[in-house]
């Protein structure tokens, strides 16, 4: 009797540890799962918002008009009338060069034009005289008081007369050219701005001898920001998307949280042979001269705009299949994260267009989701709204 108690009591112990151990299997999945802390998040709630289509782009902004200012004389600079970055007006006087060997050439043309002058003044008395003294012999031949001879010297002197003149004349006309070449080499020894702009350059003082061979370098250099260009280059597979006039949005570190504004202007009629690519022309306006040239800039040339498009910033996908398309972000649900697959479109600077797996004002983890699995539990520590966040 007491051992078949005793055997009742030891399988009722085996069954005892036969159930607990049987209870802890099925629970040991969500008892870890349920074990890890919740995570800190930043939430953001999908939006529709207008996806604007185009081609990245990169380049440097170079001024429209700049130019190198040097002297078309010879000689040594008499004085300087501006400083860099100052600005100037076409036709601002910037230095003057010692002139004094040009204004005595304009002196001596001067002098060489009246003589000539002269000159034709005195050709045209003797040829007056000459058809006069033709005339008479004429009216003397008549009445039988003068020779044929005497008529055919008077008329070979008269037409003689009339050659001086065209001599004389071609003469003049050739002192005033000398004296316009004289005065025009003289107006050269001061040396003004060509265009409207700034004085990036100033390289001259007084004394500095000019304009000879082997000195001919820059003395000034003008800059004039109000037009910019913006030369980039797009893959040739592109250009059938491109036209002329589309706009093109862009931004530099150098002004940060800035868009600007520019408008495709020339298109190159070839294709680079060395990377294929298409060199496309902007002009930008710049009138508030904020923008400089040599500028490095990040754009896109707008090709089109899509609205009520899904998108969320790159920041909350992850697992990106670019070749595929594809990515994985985490949605929440209650206070759960849920890992989800979506399928992506087009991408605008931080921006990715979300084709399938997210709804509008569905949320989803936009920051910290490295430190996420799917389904853990959540602290909702910021939550932002719409494609902006």
């Amino acid at each position: 009797m007491k051992r078949v108690q005793l055997l009742l009591l030891l399988l009722s112990f085996a069954l005892l540890i036969t159930g607990c151990s049987g209870n802890g299997g099925t629970t040991n999945s969500n008892d870890r799962q349920s074990a890890r802390p919740p995570v800190a998040v930043e939430v953001a709630q999908a939006e529709a918002g207008t996806m604007i289509e185009g081609i990245d782009v990169t380049g440097t902004l170079t001024p429209k008009f700049e130019v190198d200012v040097k002297s078309e004389i010879v000689g040594t600079v008499y004085s300087v009338h501006v400083n860099e970055w100052i600005r100037v007006k076409k036709g601002t006087p910037l230095a003057r060069i010692d002139a004094r060997e040009q204004s005595a050439l304009v002196k001596r043309a001067e002098a060489a034009l009246e003589s000539a002058k002269a000159a034709g003044m005195q050709a045209k008395v003797a040829a007056n005289r000459a058809e006069r003294e033709r005339e008479r012999m004429k009216k003397l031949k008549e009445v039988g008081l003068a020779t044929q001879q005497g008529v055919d010297d008077a008329e070979t002197e008269s037409a003689a007369s009339s050659s001086r003149i065209d001599a004389a004349n071609a003469q003049v006309r050739l002192a005033q050219e000398e004296l316009r070449q004289a005065r025009t080499r003289l107006s050269k020894g001061i040396i003004t701005a060509p265009i409207d702009g700034i004085v990036s350059l100033r390289r001259v003082n007084v004394g500095d001898l000019v304009g000879e061979a082997g000195l001919d370098k820059p003395l000034f250099h003008i800059v004039d920001n109000r037009i910019l260009n913006l030369t980039v280059s797009v893959p040739s597979v592109e250009m059938s998307r491109i036209r002329l006039g589309q706009q093109v949005q862009f931004m530099t570190d150098a002004l940060p949280g800035k868009t600007f504004l520019g408008k495709v202007m020339f298109i190159n009629p070839s294709v680079s042979e060395i990377d294929r690519a298409l060199k496309i022309n902007v002009e930008v306006n710049n009138a508030s001269e904020e923008l400089k040239g040599g500028l490095f800039v990040k754009g896109r040339i707008i090709i089109g705009a899509r609205e009520n498009v899904v998108m969320v910033p790159r920041t909350a996908l992850t697992g990106w299949d670019v070749a595929g398309k594809k990515a994985k972000l985490y949605t929440v649900e209650g206070n759960l994260a849920k890992l989800r697959e979506v399928k992506i479109g087009a991408v605008m600077q931080d921006k990715v267009e979300i084709l399938e797996g997210l709804k509008k004002d569905e949320s989803y983890v936009l920051r910290g989701g490295f430190n996420v699995k799917d389904g853990d539990r959540l602290i909702v520590a910021k939550q932002k709204q719409g494609v902006d966040s």
